[in-house]
């Protein structure tokens, strides 16, 4: 017993050698991904402000290892839907958007760590699409609802377990600065832009595999 204690303790310690990320190294995680808006606006139309709901998609990553320490990494996601909504009047209209982030990413320890903890920085960019109001919004009488896109800073935080050689557990969370403008028609109020901050937070769980 003694024996094969020790000869799974040296298996294992073989194992984890080369096991983390190393200079050269692509690798692609795959997860949910949940975007949970801090939304705050300007006053609309003497209301009060924008609210928007939560919306999980499918995330993904795509990471190449400059160094043993210094990674490259681009989000990626299926589109997200949100629903807006204003105090009483409720849900108003549904945005659908994209956010790809560009990070540069620090992991601490060594290659031969099978944890590797990180911290990423880097910018992000939102397009907003299929921006529609509901029936509701269309009773209120608006019209011509359309969301600018957004350049903003990103930051991330994430940890990578090696389950073997190639597989991965991973979790992260971002946090992206969305600032953006509302724009829409208000019938005898006119052409309306509401100054908007979506700025969320987005939980990340999921496998990565490297090639």
């Amino acid at each position: 017993m003694k024996k094969l204690t020790l000869a799974l303790v040296a298996l294992m310690g073989m194992s984890g050698a080369a096991e983390a990320h190393q200079a050269g190294d692509f690798f692609m995680r795959a997860g949910t991904a949940t975007v949970r808006p801090n939304a705050s606006s300007d006053s609309v139309l003497g209301m009060g402000e924008f609210s928007i709901d939560n919306n999980t998609q499918l995330g993904l990553t795509f990471d190449y290892m400059v160094t043993d320490n210094v990674g490259i990494e681009l989000l990626a996601a299926t589109p997200f839907r949100h629903r807006v909504g204003l105090g009483p009047t409720g849900t108003l209209a549904t945005v659908h958007q994209l956010p790809p982030t560009l990070m540069a990413q620090w992991y601490f320890g060594d290659a031969n760590s099978k944890v590797r903890p990180y911290v990423g920085a880097g910018i992000n960019y939102t397009m907003f699409f299929k921006t529609d109001f509901n029936d509701t919004g269309k009773d209120a009488g608006l019209s011509n609802l359309s969301v600018k896109n957004s350049w903003g800073a990103a930051g991330q935080v994430g940890l990578d377990y090696m389950i073997n050689k190639d597989w991965m557990l991973n979790m992260s969370v971002w946090y992206i600065n969305i600032d953006t403008k509302v724009r829409f028609d208000a019938g005898e109020a006119g052409r309306q832009s509401i100054d908007t901050k979506i700025n969320p937070w987005v939980f990340m769980f999921g496998a990565g595999y490297r090639f």
